[in-house]
């Protein structure tokens, strides 16, 4: 089963999405904080919401030989529900994360050399924990549960009666 799980045309595959699907975030958030003034917590959800849209045409035409699967409704409900959860991680982790970092070191700035956009650290160091975390576990649900069929669909829609 390890094999099976952790074969390295797949981690290869998936690792290269993801870190498609980490820049977009890292950006996006980044431009909403400059740009618009969101909150922290703010620009990690709405960065991660950009990112899960490309991630999953990408991690299903890309990561798990599901290109060919005449499935995708239910890839893409099985996708949600573990990007919900990869957001928690995210987002939650991120900011506990950075809330520490800001009790325990203080504030580390970096200013870009050259330019006068300053890098907060903090905040991109417990971004970036924080996505890695949501990889592991990304990577472990979408290889089990979302790109197979387990029969979790099919049990959904008798509870829902559809």
């Amino acid at each position: 089963m390890t094999n099976e799980l952790f074969n390295r045309r797949d981690v290869i595959a998936y690792f290269i999405v993801a870190a498609i699907g980490a820049s977009l975030q890292l950006l996006a958030g980044s431009l909403l904080q400059d740009w618009f003034q969101v909150t922290y917590q703010q620009a990690l959800l709405l960065g991660y919401l950009i990112a899960f849209l490309v991630g999953f045409f990408l991690t299903k035409l890309f990561a798990f030989n599901a290109k060919n699967s005449t499935k995708t409704q239910r890839e893409a409900i099985k996708f949600t529900i573990v990007s919900t959860i990869s957001c928690l991680i995210t987002v939650y982790g991120s900011s506990l994360l950075y809330e520490l970092s800001m009790k325990i070191i203080g504030p580390l700035i970096f200013v870009i050399p050259f330019s006068v956009k300053e890098v907060n650290l903090n905040k991109f160091l417990a971004q970036l924990i924080g996505m890695g975390l949501s990889f592991m576990s990304n990577y472990v649900l979408h290889k089990t549960f979302t790109f197979r069929n387990t029969g979790f669909y099919e049990k959904l829609k008798i509870l829902l009666n559809l």
